[in-house]
């Protein structure tokens, strides 16, 4: 495919990709009796609200794919993000429709999408970052929260470890991936804005039944905010 054909798939993808949820409109996250241990109210997942974030980033990619592919079609740049950008953006389109089907297959897919958007990220242009590296930024982040929380879910779900610990582990994990990319990103603030928010809202999730839990993923949102300001500064 060429350049240009590619800008306009990535385009179309990422619309597809925001209209995925009215095909899929009752999912309201994994169901508990989709785990043989019933995940009721499991302390590795964010509150509600946190998911409002995806408004934004459906409606920031479909903006930042179409001046892409008006105003950079052919540009080399934007090419070198847009191939594994696309890759992510296909894998979306299936995954709620996975994810009422499967959560051992939804993290799967999850963690290709983190991927396969972690290497658009590092290729996006650094002129345009308005359209390209801040919106792709927020995408990645929430899915290196995302991804992290899924690997929790299955791991208490099928009795491998206690809701509780699952939880430590993979914030843990969330902190970790979230801290180096945007440490060695350097630019591209969204990544750690998108981490932060999902940390967050595990903390609200557990402020009053799970303490340690909310202590670990409060502690990792402040030690993102100064590798996230740096990158602001150098954005």
């Amino acid at each position: 495919m060429t350049p240009k054909m590619i800008a306009y798939l990535a385009l179309l993808l990422a619309i597809a990709f925001a209209a995925s949820p009215l095909l899929v409109s009752d999912f309201n996250g994994f169901d508990a009796d989709q785990f043989p241990v019933p995940q009721d109210n499991p302390p590795i997942q964010p509150a509600g609200y946190a998911f409002a974030i995806w408004g934004v980033i459906y409606l920031w990619l479909i903006l930042g794919m179409a001046f892409g592919a008006i105003k950079r079609a052919e540009d080399p740049d934007w090419h070198a993000m847009r191939a594994p950008l696309s890759i992510s953006l296909a894998i979306g389109t299936i995954w709620l429709a996975v994810a009422t089907q499967s959560p051992v297959w939804a993290s799967v897919l999850i963690w290709a999408m983190l991927i396969s958007a972690l290497f658009a990220l590092f290729r996006a242009p650094r002129q345009d970052q308005l359209s390209a590296a801040l919106p792709v930024g927020l995408y990645a982040g929430w899915l290196s929260a995302a991804s992290s929380v899924s690997l929790g879910l299955l791991a208490a779900g099928y009795g491998w470890l206690t809701e509780q610990l699952a939880a430590l582990i993979f914030i843990f994990l969330a902190l970790v991936l979230a801290s180096g990319v945007q440490s060695t990103l350097k630019r591209a603030p969204t990544y750690g804005i998108a981490a932060i928010w999902a940390l967050t809202a595990i903390v609200i999730q557990n402020l009053a039944d799970e303490p340690t839990v909310a202590a670990l993923a409060g502690g990792g949102a402040g030690a993102l905010l100064m590798p996230t300001f740096k990158a602001m500064r150098g954005s």
